[in-house]
């Protein structure tokens, strides 16, 4: 739904920017979606698995919802031939138009042609998704903040086994990084129940979300 086809009147314009609070404007937001392979989801143990898999389809529901609401997505990868292709279902949701960008370094930010498809958005709110949290989740989200870019991590859409995905978190947090989950993300970028009805009314498909409701 473009924003000229949404009726007035519903209390929220997406363009404009709320500095004076915390909260995420989708118009000036770029979802980033850091190495969603199948070689980093593994886990040692049944219980991680599931963890992995829960945080791999969040990331995947956050595409859709940034590809509804016309954020801008950036998908990297490393090193495909090891680690397998990114989420098929999430490049789907991406669109055709959206690239795949192999990476080479653990951070992003070091990568000009990275860093370059991040800024051509004009996006300056940068929203990570992916693995692994305390490597190339992390190290993306310090470059791109030491780049000036505001960085906000979905805490339950990014993923590391066992203790280390807590690291990365709190690696993010001691830099200024912002911590949001993926349906608070939803509900920022949305921000008027008008706009939430009407897009689970046009996407049934993203209407339910992977373990939580809307």
């Amino acid at each position: 739904m473009s924003r000229e086809d949404r009726p007035a009147g519903d209390g929220y314009d997406g363009s404009a920017m709320s500095r004076d609070s915390d909260l995420l404007e989708r118009d000036d937001s770029v979802l980033v979606v850091v190495d969603l392979q199948p070689g980093f989801l593994v886990a040692i143990d049944e219980a991680a698995r599931a963890v992995a898999a829960e945080a791999a389809a969040r990331a995947t529901w956050l595409v859709g919802v940034a590809s509804v609401l016309g954020v801008p997505v950036v998908v990297t990868e490393e090193d495909p031939a090891r680690n397998g292709p990114t989420d098929r279902t999430a490049l789907e949701r991406a669109g055709p138009a959206v690239p795949v960008l192999e990476k080479r370094v653990f951070g992003l930010a070091d990568q000009p042609d990275i860093l370059a498809s991040a800024e051509a958005t004009g996006r300056r709110t940068a929203v990570l998704v992916g693995t692994e949290t305390d490597v190339c989740v992390a190290q993306s989200a310090l470059g791109l903040l030491g780049r000036g870019f505001r960085v906000a991590v979905v805490t339950d859409a990014t993923f590391s086994p066992g203790e280390m995905h807590a690291h990365g978190l709190h690696r993010m947090r001691q830099a200024g990084v912002l911590e949001v989950h993926a349906k608070g993300v939803y509900y920022e970028w949305v921000r008027t129940l008008a706009e939430a009805r009407r897009f689970e009314a046009a996407n049934p498909d993203l209407a339910e979300p992977p373990g939580f409701s809307l």
